[in-house]
């Protein structure tokens, strides 16, 4: 990939994290939203929205970070996931002291969930792209 390419890929995750800072912003003041509204009607719907989100930011980390990956006991793991599984563990946890917030464990393995089938993916269109 060339580096526009990346440099797109990374305001686009930058926004994006952007939108998941002002929806923990939302949950964290108690305000409604219309997107907990819709993701309250979908079953598992708040299970699905973590996955989903925390999965796509660390797809597009891991293509800003420029796939650059670092072994931990023999596997080779991507920067940009690590990165957005410290920020989902860390937002998960702060939950504690939020009032309006409930600390939940299924929300973080949703999150980690998220994180580590769309590190697949990652893997999956780099190899792609590597041979096209």
């Amino acid at each position: 990939m060339n580096t526009m390419v990346y440099k797109i890929v990374s305001v686009l995750s930058g926004i994006f994290l952007g939108f998941i800072l002002w929806v923990i912003y939302l949950a964290n003041t108690g305000q409604p939203s219309v997107f907990f509204d819709f993701i309250a009607k979908i079953p598992y719907g708040d299970k699905l929205g973590h996955l989903c989100l925390f999965g796509v930011l660390a797809l597009g980390v891991n293509f800003a970070f420029k796939l650059k990956t670092l072994s931990i006991a023999s596997c080779n793991m991507y920067i940009g996931s690590l990165v957005v599984l410290g920020f989902a563990l860390i937002e998960e946890l702060s939950q504690f002291f939020v009032p309006s917030r409930t600390l939940d464990i299924t929300d973080l393995i949703a999150d980690l969930v998220g994180i580590v089938l769309f590190s697949f993916i990652t893997r999956w269109i780099s190899q792609y792209t590597h041979k096209h």
